[in-house]
């Protein structure tokens, strides 16, 4: 008889949106007449950028003629996209990355959950607490985390960092050394940072004990104030400790398209053995690469007109996020976020648990959010809200929340 992975059964319930698609679904069967504005899950709302529209057309049009047209991927990506991830996205900040320590790939989900299968299961992992949900859902599926403890929703071989409004929703050191640290910076689901000196920190703290950072910097494009770091790499000794993931869906709106990258740096190293060969070893082997017309669009992310466009992208939805911010806070809501991230993180009112307030503001206002004890332990009695719907949805779903 077979047997399957039995790590999976020791995950609790469904995936969060899974859950809250199904709920939604269920309401909105049950009141047919309901219009419902949906500012849950982080997925964008503008049409692609011109710029992006018209490097597709033309990568199209290459497919179909026998000179110009494209199989399998090179394994690290198109030498066209990784050069200019390289300059614009790390040389031109000041970060010393080659282009040949960038992986492309169909996004930073995939990576920020495949990335724990180059370590060894020994590792212990230390996570913010909220905290996206692949981070320590995958680890689950490897076998990393112990056993669970449903009354606390803690895994008991998991560190967690707690971010609360005590410490401005950013993590302090851990008391228990870890191997794995992961980081997400501007912050899914809290909307904070951190400055770069604490980065810096952080980069020092990693090299001083062995330890690998795994940071996810998936919403950099949002970062407003000059004192945060757009990557690791702006902090010296991150080349020797640091694994960053990055994303095209939130500052290019490629959630439909699929693109993303992974950089290890040639520095890292476990002994004598270089992190960049195992996960190439890993990419070549499970992964054949994002199409060609795909990272055409890529790299028309990072020509001029790209730019420029994306730009004001970034604009509408940080609009969004101030609209939502400073109607909630007229309200009474205590509010963070949404100033260098498009999330809004909100304490719920009178004492209500975070899937209270799910229900209570699906059913009082028909809109959709994200319980905050969805993230982790420390959520629970907040409540998450994107900047990623239309400005028109924006402005209603407040008038509505005012109302209630």
């Amino acid at each position: 008889m077979f047997k399957i992975n039995e790590n999976y059964l020791k995950l609790p319930g469904s995936y969060l949106f899974s859950t809250i698609a199904k709920k939604v679904a269920a309401y909105t069967e049950a009141n047919p007449d309901k219009e419902i504005i949906r500012l849950g899950i982080g997925d964008v709302t503008q049409p692609l950028a011109p710029a992006i529209i018209e490097a597709m057309h033309k990568a199209v049009d290459e497919m179909g003629k026998a000179e110009t047209f494209r199989g399998y991927a090179p394994d690290l990506g198109y030498q066209f996209l990784r050069d200019a991830i390289a300059q614009e996205d790390y040389k031109a900040k000041g970060a010393d990355i080659s282009a040949d320590e960038i992986f492309v790939s169909d996004g930073a989900k995939c990576d920020s959950g495949n990335i724990q299968e180059i370590f060894s299961v020994d590792n212990k992992i230390a996570v913010c607490d909220p905290v996206y949900p692949v981070y320590v859902d995958t680890n689950v599926m490897a076998g990393r985390t112990g056993t669970y403890d449903a009354a606390k929703e803690t895994w008991s071989d998991v560190i967690y960092m707690p971010c609360t409004a005590e410490n401005q929703f950013a993590p302090d050191f851990p008391k228990e050394t870890p191997n794995l640290i992961y980081l997400c910076f501007p912050n899914n689901p809290t909307g904070s940072t951190i400055t770069k000196d604490q980065l810096q920190g952080w980069v020092d703290y990693a090299n001083k004990v062995g330890a690998v950072i795994i940071y996810d910097a998936a919403y950099e494009a949002y970062i407003s104030e000059e004192n945060v770091a757009h990557t690791i790499y702006e902090c010296p000794g991150a080349r020797t400790c640091a694994i960053e993931l990055k994303s095209f869906s939130k500052n290019a709106g490629f959630t439909g398209v699929r693109l993303g990258y992974t950089v290890i740096p040639k520095d890292l190293k476990c002994k004598d053995v270089s992190l960049h060969s195992l996960w190439e070893r890993r990419h070549g082997t499970k992964y054949n690469g994002a199409p060609y017309i795909v990272q055409r669009a890529g790299e028309a992310v990072y020509s001029a007109e790209g730019r420029e466009q994306l730009k004001k992208q970034v604009a509408y939805y940080m609009n969004n996020a101030g609209i939502i911010k400073e109607g909630l806070q007229a309200a009474g809501y205590s509010v963070s976020g949404g100033v260098n991230a498009p999330y809004i993180w909100l304490k719920t009112p009178d004492g209500m648990s975070s899937w209270e307030f799910f229900d209570y503001l699906l059913e009082t206002a028909n809109v959709v959010g994200t319980p905050g004890s969805g993230f982790g332990p420390s959520g629970e009695g907040y409540f998450r809200l994107t900047a990623f719907g239309s400005y028109e949805n924006t402005l209603a779903a407040m008038e509505r929340i005012r109302a209630m």
